[in-house]
């Protein structure tokens, strides 16, 4: 049996992350969705909302199962015996980034795998930060992410008000 990690903070998660996430079940017999706890970035849902929205994602699926975790990804790795980390390929920049982090882990972790799914091409322009500020703004994203990741952007963004500086980097107002 061949257990696989699929690693991130998925603040949120969408629809992109469980393409790569199903897809992964039909490679390896045991999926982990490995949700980060202590990211260098800005968080909008704390890491048990996150584990929270990630189950829900997946209620049916015995393949699958999802923990929060802290400090390398190989460590975790090895602590739950998965033999595979699956990241997942978007754009071009992606991939020099995946590139160094999958070199980075073999150094660490020679005994690991890093494999990567390139993302259906439906969705190649999402990412975390691109969902949280058309929420942030009002926007609709129900193509984006599952209604209840929807429901709890919305309700997350109505308890923060406006004003919040909330999704730093390039701006979708323009």
């Amino acid at each position: 049996m061949v257990r696989a990690l699929v690693p991130g903070t998925f603040d949120p998660i969408h629809r992109g992350h469980i393409d790569i996430i199903l897809r992964s079940t039909n490679l390896f017999n045991d999926v982990i969705v490995a949700v980060y706890d202590r990211p260098l970035k800005s968080l909008l849902f704390s890491p048990e909302e996150r584990i929270k929205l990630v189950k829900l994602s997946f209620p049916d699926n015995a393949q699958i199962s999802v923990m929060g975790f802290s400090g390398l990804t190989v460590e975790f790795c090895r602590k739950v015996n998965a033999r595979v980390i699956v990241r997942g390929l978007r754009v071009f920049s992606d991939f020099e980034y995946e590139f160094r982090m999958g070199l980075a882990n073999h150094r660490l972790a020679p005994d690991i795998e890093t494999v990567s799914l390139i993302t259906n091409e439906d969705h190649s322009f999402l990412s975390s930060s691109t969902v949280r500020e058309i929420a942030s703004l009002g926007g609709d994203v129900s193509s984006m992410v599952p209604p209840h990741v929807e429901s709890a952007l919305r309700a997350r963004f109505a308890e923060l008000g406006d004003g919040q500086q909330i999704v730093p980097t390039t701006s979708l107002r323009d």
